[in-house]
């Protein structure tokens, strides 16, 4: 059964080409390039062969190369040259180009090293599907690291607009992506096959003079509505001035300013290899939990005495 579509990847394509055409703000994306290069410090090799899986930027890529652990980067990118191109204050990184998508990678089996993501796979339409085939395209021992938009992601925006569509439209259109939940991405890693799967979340709040400054903000970083059942006629001039009414009364500090929430969601798995830490077999240990404890064992069934 095909997936359902709930991203236009063409759209999705579009905003970000407008996005860079008026100046991309990259605030989240160099945040989240500084934070991949702190975790990679802590991991004592090389990786020959990398590939960064649809990054919007150059930054991720500047950032990893830095370090000097990894080899050759390949910038996976739908639109060519995007993937290399100066973005914000990143110069081009020497990173070749793949023109790819990532809900269709182009590698084989057992052919990467490092496979990275920056603030991308929130917007595939098969995300278990794609974290299979980047298990599949990791040798044995592989990292795959990424970092995604999570669920609670610009929740203020999503209640304002609820607001003004219910009162002055008659129903609720999908404004904001419906973005993964931290609960679920585990397992989710665990269902493609890495080994040792570790999900952590970053949330940030960002403080706007105005709610139209984040609407800026998101254009600029191509992140307009992308969903495919967006309501296809355009948005009412009474309908935004209402929902920027409503996110300025309820969602603003008490110097006048408002916050916007932005939930990161971090992922990393190994592709398995017999060198990794696996737990032990049940019944295994040489040492009993109470006597570590220094405390009375009691069986199942049996009442601890009074």
């Amino acid at each position: 059964m095909a997936p359902p579509l709930i991203f236009d990847r063409s759209l999705l394509r579009v905003r970000r080409q407008r996005g860079l055409r008026l100046g991309p703000e990259t605030f989240l994306l160099d945040r989240v390039a500084a934070e991949f290069a702190n975790r990679l410090r802590l991991v004592l090799r090389r990786f020959d062969l990398a590939a960064d899986l649809g990054t919007p930027t150059a930054a991720v890529r500047t950032a990893l190369l830095g370090e000097g652990a990894i080899g050759t980067m390949l910038a996976l990118d739908p639109m060519i040259g995007a993937a290399t191109q100066r973005c914000g204050d990143h110069a081009v990184t020497a990173a070749l180009d793949v023109v790819a998508d990532e809900e269709a990678l182009p590698f084989a089996a057992d052919t990467l090293d490092l496979a990275v993501s920056g603030l991308s796979l929130q917007a595939v339409n098969d995300l278990p599907g794609v974290l299979a085939q980047i298990r599949r395209a990791l040798k044995p021992d592989g990292l795959f690291l990424a970092a995604l938009l999570g669920g609670d992601t610009l929740i203020e925006l999503r209640h304002s607009f609820a607001t003004a569509e219910s009162e002055l439209d008659g129903g609720v259109s999908p404004r904001v992506a419906p973005f993964p939940d931290l609960r679920d991405m585990g397992a989710l890693l665990q269902r493609a096959g890495f080994a040792l799967p570790v999900t952590d979340v970053d949330r940030l709040t960002v403080r706007y003079a105005t709610p139209f400054a984040l609407l800026r903000d998101l254009r600029r970083m191509g992140a307009a509505n992308p969903l495919v059942e967006r309501r296809r006629v355009p948005l009412r001039r009474a309908t935004l001035m209402r929902a920027m009414e409503v996110y300025a009364t309820r969602f603003a500090d008490p110097d006048g300013k408002v916050r916007a929430t932005f939930e990161i969601i971090w992922l990393s798995g190994w592709s398995p290899h017999e060198s990794q830490q696996r737990p032990l077999r049940p019944g295994s240990a040489k040492a009993r939990l109470a006597d570590a404890l220094g405390t009375t064992e009691i069986t199942t069934g049996e009442r601890p005495a009074r």
